[in-house]
């Protein structure tokens, strides 16, 4: 076989490659970068979501200074909070459903408020 037909390249750059025969990528930057175009759009995802988690999180910290207090609807959505987002739940023996951002957390009361907590010993 002619030396022409093996000739390999690396994946991101297109330079040849020497060495090892299964090597891919001429250095770790281009191994880096290729990897990262290959991944963006979750990449992306994923910090979007990590994103609007803190920025609740920091809603609701901001709102309860004091670790429990009381606030409407319209008190959470003028601050941005997103209610689709959150990190878990808790519920309670009686049923009642706490949902968290974090160590934050929230529950819809019957007048239209919510109620927020602070999880002191947030271990789940």
């Amino acid at each position: 076989m002619s030396p022409a037909l093996n000739k390999r390249t690396c994946l991101e750059c297109g330079s040849e490659l020497y060495g090892r025969i299964d090597k891919r990528y001429c250095s770790d930057q281009c191994r880096t970068s290729y990897h990262n175009k290959s991944n963006r759009d979750t990449i992306n995802f994923m910090r979007n979501i990590t994103n609007i988690l803190r920025k609740n999180r920091r809603i609701l910290q901001a709102l309860n200074p004091r670790g429990k207090t009381k606030v409407t609807k319209t008190m959470l959505l003028d601050h941005g909070f997103k209610f689709s987002y959150f990190t878990n739940e808790y519920i309670t023996k009686s049923g009642n459903r706490y949902r968290f951002c974090y160590d934050q957390g929230y529950i819809e009361l019957d007048d239209g408020k919510y109620a927020l907590v602070e999880r002191k010993e947030y271990v789940d």
